[in-house]
């Protein structure tokens, strides 16, 4: 429609051109004939009406508009109306009117005039087809009327057919084409609107740039995240909304700018926005862009916002490296670190140091307090660590209570020691929980790599076994790694090994020490002490193995088999007897020790009270209901159960209420030296006796080996006794004829009191006693006294003057003789090294009786 009005719009020109044909023939002396034939000037003046009224409309279409769809159609039935009526009386009156003059002069003139009107008529038509084709159809039949020649009508309906043919197929061509473009354009606008959508959605934006890298179109949602208005940006360069990075992580930017210089394509890219107080992220990708011509126009791509997925994955790294209790590196992140710190830069070997700690009295807080209260004395001890620490290295949690610091570049010993005591002091220091002073300590193992070729593997082993040796150092105190440890760990893994065949290969044996009635001197029962002697012939020390058997759990089938054959061995000794067995932590935890008992005891044929099981004080430390119930378990079997170690550093009695045991040990700690006026012991032991009197217990003494200590203990009123002062530990059959030998009367052997440790030697002295001098030899010395060679009968209580030397002179007195020796004690304790003169000779000390489960 806008075409056919902008045809009525140029018509006044088709309209001037016929004006000039109709004027030509008027005025032309050779028109003559032309005036006188009224049928074509009447004509063409019908003609020119039509083209007037035309022009006139096409005009005032210029200031009006039409709005209905009706109107429109009778302004384009009106125009075509118009110009097919129009030409038609042209040509029928003008082709006649320039034949007429066709042998005259004017010819040439009278046909450009002609051919010009024509053109110009034609021109206005062919803006559109429809109107083109409606001209030509009317000015062939127009000429066909006008000159009424058969010949030019038979032409012109050649000539029509062939315009009707062009016209249909033109008409098929323009009905294509529209439907083309305006699938086109359905699918630009749809690809527009998705696109907008897309933006608008947040899920990505788009932007293009020149061939100079400046901006010249970016998505709206991207100026409104930088908060700069979109045509502020345009124009900018496009790395102007990327922050620029600081450091090693800058490999990205580089990429961009590279593509950029380069007119490489970049794919997913990750940038930092240049947005102010906010850290936002871009993944971006482009492709250069090019004309027909294949020159290059600039770039033009894609982003999408990373901040969520980075945020995420900084969670899940955070969650995937850190300890998300204390926030500090967890068990991976701290060994990549090692593993770091000891490569360095190249893969050559750096030095490093690396901490092995853990927690002591740890598991008491969290059995005693909660864990809740365990996780927040965590979290404060992980911030005390950062603190000493600081950026010298890193501290890792393994888990529970185990912690890990790598100190790189770190290897000299005293740094390391200052470092280590600034821990344990600064965890030894209370912890305030919930209005609560709780106290813990550390104990620390440290290793150090001093740039030799080591792996993270062997580190971490080495400070595993410094610590070990911390805990055997008793706690609170930091060790560095030997060789001598990985000797010892070796050791201990290969009787580990060892053990584990030991019962098997029925190396395991029980030997019986006796347990004895103060009062009447009988032999009331025996403890059982397990014995290792390997086929080898190698008898390996309870106090190496125990500790091993307990750490690998071995603990419990030994302890089965020791149950076992302590039964089998009370049948053997009839009844009146009791054997006493030593129930480990791990056994007493075990949920099948009752119904072991009880399988063993009725195998055995005895009575349950002959069997005696010792448990130790440490395991009702927490009085837990599962310690309590397993108590009364075992109580229920009718065994007897005997409170080992009694006193040995644990201070909770409310356990000796819920669970009444039968008897109470009083530990060798407590018996050995007890005689001394000047020790405690005594009055300690006088409270355990009063102590188990008044609950109706009975009490063994262990370790008395003096005749002295066994007084002290018979007159504070202990009720039965155990130590080498009866015997030791013995086999079954010698345990027998113990019993046969006096019916189970047993007679007190040993020392009248404890000797201190002496240094055996061969050296002559000076003897002055009652105003002589005599000359003898000293064998052995103690701080408290000698051996002296050479007095014959000297009476108990001679004062005696030692002359060692010049300068060494001792005061002493006789305190036994016989023949010719002399026991003497010196009036004071003396430096025996200083009073020999030597140092490093063996000593006889008499050891401490190795106990066993």
């Amino acid at each position: 429609m806008e075409q056919l009005r902008r045809v009525a719009q140029l018509w006044h020109y088709v309209l001037v051109a016929r004006a000039l044909v109709f004027l030509t023939l008027v005025l032309v002396p050779e028109g003559a004939d032309f005036l006188a034939r009224p049928s074509l000037w009447l004509i063409m003046v019908i003609g020119l009406c039509c083209d007037i009224v035309l022009a006139m409309t096409g005009q005032l279409m210029c200031a009006s508009r039409l709005a209905s769809m009706r109107r429109r159609r009778i302004f384009a039935i009106f125009c075509l109306a118009l110009i097919a009526f129009g030409t038609f009386c042209s040509a029928a009156a003008m082709l006649p009117a320039f034949a007429l003059g066709a042998n005259r002069n004017f010819f040439d003139a009278y046909s450009a005039v002609r051919l010009g009107a024509i053109l110009v008529a034609a021109s206005a038509a062919a803006i559109v087809r429809p109107v083109f084709f409606v001209f030509a159809g009317a000015m062939a039949f127009g000429g066909a009327v006008g000159i009424a020649s058969l010949p030019f009508a038979l032409a012109g309906l050649v000539f029509l057919g062939l315009l009707i043919a062009m016209m249909r197929e033109d008409v098929r061509h323009q009905r294509e084409a529209t439907r083309a473009r305006r699938f086109a354009v359905s699918q630009q606008e749809r690809a527009l609107g998705l696109v907008r959508d897309f933006e608008r959605a947040g899920r990505g934006w788009f932007w293009e740039t020149d061939r100079n890298g400046h901006l010249v179109y970016i998505s709206p949602t991207v100026a409104a995240k930088l908060g700069v208005p979109l045509a502020e940006l345009i124009g900018k360069p496009f790395t102007a909304i990327i922050r620029r990075r600081i450091g090693n992580d800058e490999s990205e930017e580089r990429t961009l700018g590279f593509s950029l210089s380069s007119r490489t394509p970049f794919h997913e890219l990750t940038v930092r926005a240049a947005v102010p107080g906010e850290e936002r992220w871009w993944s971006i990708s482009g492709n250069p862009i090019a004309n027909e011509l294949g020159n290059f126009q600039g770039f033009r791509g894609s982003g999408t916002d990373l901040t969520e997925k980075k945020r995420s994955e900084r969670e899940i790294n955070q969650l995937a490296r850190y300890d998300t209790l204390t926030g500090l590196a967890n068990r991976l992140h701290i060994s990549d670190l090692l593993d770091r710190a000891l490569g360095g830069q190249g893969g050559r070997p750096q030095p490093c140091a690396l901490l092995m700690m853990d927690l002591d009295r740890f598991k008491a807080v969290n059995d005693t307090m909660g864990h809740p209260v365990g996780d927040q004395l965590l979290q404060q001890v992980a911030a005390r660590l950062t603190q000493i620490i600081g950026d010298k290295g890193q501290v890792g949690r393994l888990g529970g209570d185990e912690f890990q610091i790598v100190l790189p570049q770190i290897t000299q010993t005293a740094k390391l020691s200052g470092i280590a005591n600034a821990i344990i002091l600064s965890l030894a220091k209370p912890f305030a929980i919930e209005g609560q002073q709780i106290r813990i300590g550390s104990s620390i193992g440290i290793a150090v790599a001093d740039g030799e070729a080591i792996t993270a593997s062997a580190l971490v082993r080495n400070a595993d076994l410094a610590l070990y040796a911390a805990k055997d150092a008793g706690r609170g105190v930091h060790r560095f790694y030997a060789d001598a440890m990985h000797d010892q760990a070796s050791e201990r893994k290969a009787i580990e090994d060892a053990l584990r065949d030991a019962l098997a290969n029925d190396e395991l044996q029980l030997h019986y020490q006796p347990i004895v009635d103060v009062g009447s001197e009988h032999i009331s029962g025996f403890e059982a002490l397990i014995r290792w002697h390997r086929k080898s012939g190698e008898v390996v020390d309870p106090v190496k193995f125990i500790p091993i058997a307990e750490e690998s759990n071995l603990i419990v089938p030994i302890g089965d088999w020791i149950i076992r054959t302590a039964c089998a061995s009370i049948a053997r000794l009839g009844p009146g007897y009791r054997i006493a067995v030593n129930v480990s932590p791990r056994q007493f935890a075990n949920e099948k020790l009752p119904s072991a008992i009880v399988s063993a005891v009725s195998a055995a044929g005895i009575s349950p009270d002959q069997l005696e099981l010792e448990i130790t004080e440490g395991i009702f430390l927490d009085e837990s209901p599962e310690n309590l119930a397993m108590f009364q378990k075992l109580k229920r079997t009718g065994v007897r159960l005997a409170l080992d170690d009694f006193g040995t550093g644990y201070s909770a009695l409310g356990y000796l209420k819920k669970a009444p045991f039968d008897k109470i040990k009083i530990d060798q700690s407590f018996v050995l030296g007890a005689a001394d006026p000047s020790s405690m012991n005594a009055a300690i032991i006088s409270s355990i006796v009063g102590l188990a009197r008044a609950l109706g217990m009975e009490t063994t003494a262990e370790g008395v080996e003096t005749h002295d200590d066994l007084a002290l203990i018979r007159g504070l009123g202990c009720s039965h006794v155990q130590g080498y002062i009866y015997g030791k530990p013995v086999s079954i059959e010698a345990a027998l004829d113990m019993l046969r030998d006096n019916c189970g009367q047993i007679e007190a052997r040993g020392f009248k009191s404890v000797r201190a440790p002496r240094v055996r030697t061969f050296r002559t002295i000076n003897v002055e006693s009652g105003g002589h001098d005599y000359e003898a030899i000293v064998r052995n010395v103690s701080s408290r006294g000698a051996l002296v060679e050479g007095l014959w009968n000297v009476p108990e209580g001679t004062s005696l003057r030692l002359r060692f030397g010049e300068g060494a002179t001792i005061d002493a007195q006789a305190r036994w003789s016989q023949d010719n020796r002399v026991g003497v004690q010196f009036a004071e304790s003396v430096d025996v090294e200083t009073l020999i003169g030597q140092s490093g000779r063996e000593r006889r000390l008499r050891p401490r009786v190795p106990r066993a489960a």
